[in-house]
């Protein structure tokens, strides 16, 4: 059998997304809320950052927001890319599925088998686009499809016959079916919303759907197989992360939306009341000065900005934690 040159390069991929763009990790036996790490990798004089996205399974856009300057479509051979892989978990429950929407991000917690550690599997996900936003709450997965039809809803046909391009009743399996070749169907009023493939990975990462998470071929075809039907899923809306773990101070912040869905950033006084909250009577030492930063920044990188006061930890430091806080006890 020869392949086409565009059915090789998409088997190549593939090989190489399940080689390096790990999506499974072991959760810590204490309990911390911190896993991953960030790399720092070499481009190829061919790779474009929407290739390097996939490849290590993370969304175009967390992946060009860590990568400011560089061309996403001729980043040049030996150019240095930072690969955003270190996460904090997501302020829930450690059952089902917990999709949190700024992030872009989904996090599969399997039941562990006996003897087994806990686990967590993570994948960048699309979300709804503005006026379309994916709704929050608590949901569960009803069913379950391989190659599904799609049939567009009225107000999605609508949209496209006002811009020319009307779409059919039903739109069978097949190359052309947006939905990909698995979906996952939750239990939202009106039956719309899924966990499905694409024919589009380019724009997997991005709030462009019509409410339904998107995902990599490659990655919901895991998800699919890991899933029961009945599983929870958690929608919610989470910006700004932190825990404490190892006497250590850390947050992770994503560009917050608005009702609208426009991207807006963290309050200083939203952020102050939930490390209030964190932290209690514990007297701890935090940099205000990279805190800050950070909440500027919303890079989606996990930052070390303080230290509990007294002995310091013996753990490994993040590249992103920088200098010692300055001494802001609390």
């Amino acid at each position: 059998m020869t392949l086409t040159w565009r059915a090789w390069m998409a088997a190549a991929l593939l090989l190489f997304s399940s080689s390096t763009g790990a999506v499974e990790f072991e959760l810590r036996e204490d309990g911390g809320d911190i896993f991953g790490k960030v790399e720092r990798v070499r481009t190829r004089y061919e790779d474009t950052l929407i290739e390097i996205a996939r490849r290590y399974s993370l969304g175009y856009e967390e992946l060009v927001r860590v990568n400011k300057g560089i061309d996403p479509w001729l980043p040049g051979e030996g150019t240095q890319i930072v690969i955003p892989g270190q996460r904090l978990l997501p302020p829930a429950e450690r059952e089902g599925i917990v999709v949190n929407l700024p992030e872009h991000r989904m996090y599969f917690f399997p039941k562990p088998k006996k003897g087994e550690p806990a686990k967590v599997m993570t994948f960048p996900v699309s979300v709804g686009k503005m006026d379309w936003q994916t709704p929050i709450g608590m949901t569960k997965v009803v069913s379950k499809q391989k190659d599904p039809p799609w049939y567009p809803p009225e107000s999605v046909r609508k949209e496209h016959e006002a811009r020319g391009d009307p779409l059919p009743l039903v739109v069978p399996p097949g190359p052309t079916n947006p939905l990909g070749a698995h979906a996952l169907r939750l239990n939202i009023p009106g039956g719309a919303y899924l966990i499905h493939g694409t024919n589009n990975p380019d724009a997997v990462g991005m709030a462009v759907t019509h409410g339904c998470l998107r995902m990599y071929p490659e990655d919901v075809a895991v998800l699919f197989d890991a899933v029961k039907v009945g599983t929870r899923v958690s929608l919610i809306n989470e910006p700004l992360k932190m825990t404490r773990v190892d006497g250590e101070v850390w947050i992770e912040v994503h560009p917050p939306v608005d009702a609208e869905g426009q991207s807006v950033a963290v309050k200083l006084e939203d952020f102050e009341k939930r490390l209030d909250a964190l932290l209690g009577v514990s007297e701890v030492a935090i940099n205000w000065d990279i805190a800050i930063q950070a909440l500027r920044e919303a890079s989606g990188i996990p930052v070390m900005i303080g230290l509990e006061l007294g002995p310091e930890p013996d753990s490994p430091q993040s590249e992103s934690a920088g200098q010692a806080p300055s001494v802001v006890a609390r």
